[in-house]
């Protein structure tokens, strides 16, 4: 397991469209990936759980990964948390 702790950048925050993009790139790898955000702790595969933890603009969340590819899981989802999602 691997953890790294991420802030988001993007101005709208953890809104519909950035947690949409997130989940698409969690999907594409078979380790689990979990996010903590006020001692709420949810899939990142799942859009619902990304979608309610209600993450703003320089909020940090924690980010757990397992399996097989965790390295890459890692990297890519902090690329695009730390590119804003590419919104800005």
């Amino acid at each position: 397991m691997i953890k790294q702790q991420l802030t988001i950048q993007n101005q709208r925050g953890l809104h519909t469209r950035a947690a949409a993009k997130l989940v698409d790139v969690a999907k594409k790898f078979q380790s689990r990936i979990e996010l903590t955000y006020r001692d709420r702790v949810v899939d990142c595969k799942s859009i619902m759980g990304v979608i309610t933890l209600g993450a703003q603009k320089d909020h940090t969340l924690d980010v757990a990964v397992t399996g097989d590819d965790e390295q890459q899981a890692l990297a890519a989802v902090a690329q695009l948390i730390n590119d804003k999602f590419g919104e800005e």
